[in-house]
């Protein structure tokens, strides 16, 4: 049983291209090709196609929306970004809107029909460069925010503080270690303590069990 596909793309050059590539293809057929947003959405409706793919850049419709609004009324239905954007603002809008991959015009033909195939399977397709936009965003998230993990709490020296006094050394023993005073150590205790919000050194251990700073 073929894949049915809507094409939606202002460009008639580009959806005369694809229809006569996908016509070639044994397993995918070509149900309509669109013009704007509005029609694709339309259409989707009528004919409840299992892939749209969809240019970002419409008249009447942008794609961006008439993506959001297929999949909430064909929720079966995914939808593959085909576009000439390489932005990163288009291409979070993109898969906040709920497309299931992202392909630049610049690709070859045979990226897109690997990725309607694998799009079905419940799988994302980025193509490059759309993947590294996405790892870089995702990185930048991990690098901004506060996850509370013991790793983003604590300083590194006040993680090994931790660690030692979790192993059940003391301030002395641990001063010896770190080549730093007791004094020092202390206060490093202290600020931990108060970080955690953890009052007690069995406490203090169980945390760092529980962070894998250290075994039982």
């Amino acid at each position: 049983m073929s894949i049915r596909i809507i094409l939606a793309d202002d460009h008639k050059i580009v959806r005369d291209g694809l229809r006569s590539l996908i016509e070639k293809e044994e397993d995918l057929e070509l149900v309509a090709a669109v013009d704007s947003g509005n029609k694709a959405v339309q259409l989707a409706v009528e004919l409840s196609p299992q892939v749209v793919v969809m240019d970002i850049s419409m008249p009447g419709m942008n794609g961006v929306d008439a993506t959001r609004e297929i999949i909430t009324a064909v929720p079966q239905c995914k939808v593959i970004a085909l576009s000439m954007h390489a932005d990163r603002q288009f291409v979070m809008a993109m898969l906040k809107a709920g497309a299931s991959g992202h392909l630049l015009k610049d690709c070859a033909f045979e990226l897109l029909a690997y990725a309607i195939r694998t799009v079905l399977k419940n799988k994302m397709y980025l193509c490059p460069p759309i993947d590294e936009i996405i790892i870089g965003d995702y990185v930048q998230q991990l690098q901004q925010q506060h996850d509370g993990s013991v790793f983003s709490v604590l300083s590194s020296r006040e993680r090994e503080v931790l660690q030692l006094l979790s192993e059940g050394n003391s301030s002395a023993c641990i001063a010896s270690q770190l080549y730093i005073s007791v004094k020092t150590v202390e206060t490093h205790r202290q600020r931990i303590m108060m970080k955690l919000d953890i009052h007690n050194l069995a406490g203090l251990t169980k945390y760092a069990i529980r962070e894998g700073l250290t075994s039982l």
